[in-house]
């Protein structure tokens, strides 16, 4: 049975109280694990990584057609997303909500903004029968497609012996693997835990607890900074979910359209989920501007400065928004191995 954890963000404290601890999956600072979490119907291979490698960059599996990629959209070098506050789709078609980043996406129990797919295996195949995202008629026309393709059944037989290895299934596990794949480690944060304190700098010192202070930890801990620990707390399917924004009236709702979307509700239905989102991760957010669901907001300082308004229902001084800014540039890891041409 899915579990879905949701708490009003108030003080970092209250998470000891509502939610029972597992192990360290509820310790608010952790170092990013070695490994993400695999489904035990796919463990990951080289020879998976590197089929998914090659599928996502080939824009035949978008269509026949196609002038894009799955990297024209999550460009990996920029850490998974785009420059975009919305990306453009097929034919000049703007997607509904801004790209999230791909790197530790393997960290993640849900997918999508709005958590509505329960593993990258189904948020591929959800990308493939997307006419925003693909112009194939349907996934049997994709496979029919890279069947004539020898480097691509040679590859699938790699990846998959046996019948039937070149398949719509085996597909999405090929691509799944190799956005597993893309863990950025060891960032200054992360060395900075490990005992070098002099990985970061004195401002992002400070932005640790002044983070903690205004609030903000409450929601963003664990080792992806998006709630607890993937494995000891949250299973693949698991949802954990706040409102945004949870303070409804400040002047950063009109200016970033920030109630326009009425997030999880538009999928669910439910009444009590009207500004519900998928907490995201903070690794990496330096690299992955615009922010927030809509791509409304260019820069991290003012995504801080709306965030300690909208949940928190402050205003904080600059020297506050300059050390938490800080302290989240401190989360870039390091360029995963896959991208820089290693296949595991």
């Amino acid at each position: 049975m899915k579990q879905i954890f949701t708490l009003k963000c108030v003080t970092a404290i209250c998470i000891l109280f509502l939610i029972p601890a597992t192990g360290n999956a509820f310790d608010y600072l952790q170092q990013l694990p070695k490994a993400p979490l695999v489904p035990a119907n796919n463990p990951i291979t080289n020879a998976k990584v590197s089929l998914g490698k090659k599928l996502f960059f080939d824009p035949i599996l978008l269509g026949p057609n196609s002038k894009i990629s799955c990297n024209s959209c999550h460009i990996l070098s920029k850490g998974g997303g785009d420059t975009h506050a919305l990306s453009l789709g097929q034919n000049g078609q703007k997607t509904h909500r801004s790209t999230p980043a791909l790197w530790n996406i393997g960290l993640q129990t849900v997918l999508y903004w709005d958590g509505r797919s329960s593993s990258l295996e189904n948020q591929t195949l959800d990308h493939l029968r997307d006419s925003l995202i693909s112009t194939w008629s349907n996934i049997g026309e994709i496979i029919s497609r890279l069947e004539k393709i020898p480097a691509y059944r040679h590859a699938f037989a790699k990846a998959f012996p046996g019948d039937y290895s070149l398949s719509g299934p085996n597909l999405a596990r090929a691509m799944a693997s190799f956005e597993r794949s893309l863990m950025a480690p060891n960032s200054p944060f992360d060395r900075y835990l490990a005992g070098d304190k002099n990985a970061i700098s004195a401002s992002a010192k400070r932005g640790i607890q002044k983070f903690n202070d205004v609030g903000c930890l409450a929601c963003h801990f664990g080792v992806n900074f998006a709630g607890p620990a993937p494995g000891p707390a949250m299973k693949m399917g698991d949802g954990f979910y706040e409102l945004f924004p949870t303070r409804l009236g400040s002047r950063y709702d009109k200016k970033y359209h920030l109630t326009d979307d009425l997030g999880r509700y538009n999928y669910t239905g439910l009444p009590n989920e009207r500004y519900m989102w998928r907490v995201p991760p903070l690794r990496n957010i330096d690299l992955t501007s615009p922010y927030f669901h809509n791509g409304s907001v260019t820069s991290l300082e003012e995504a801080v400065r709306v965030m300690a308004r909208t949940q928190e229902g402050v205003h904080i001084p600059e020297s506050t928004v300059n050390d938490i800014t800080a302290f989240l540039k401190s989360l870039t890891g390091m360029t995963p191995r896959t991208i820089q041409g290693g296949d595991s």
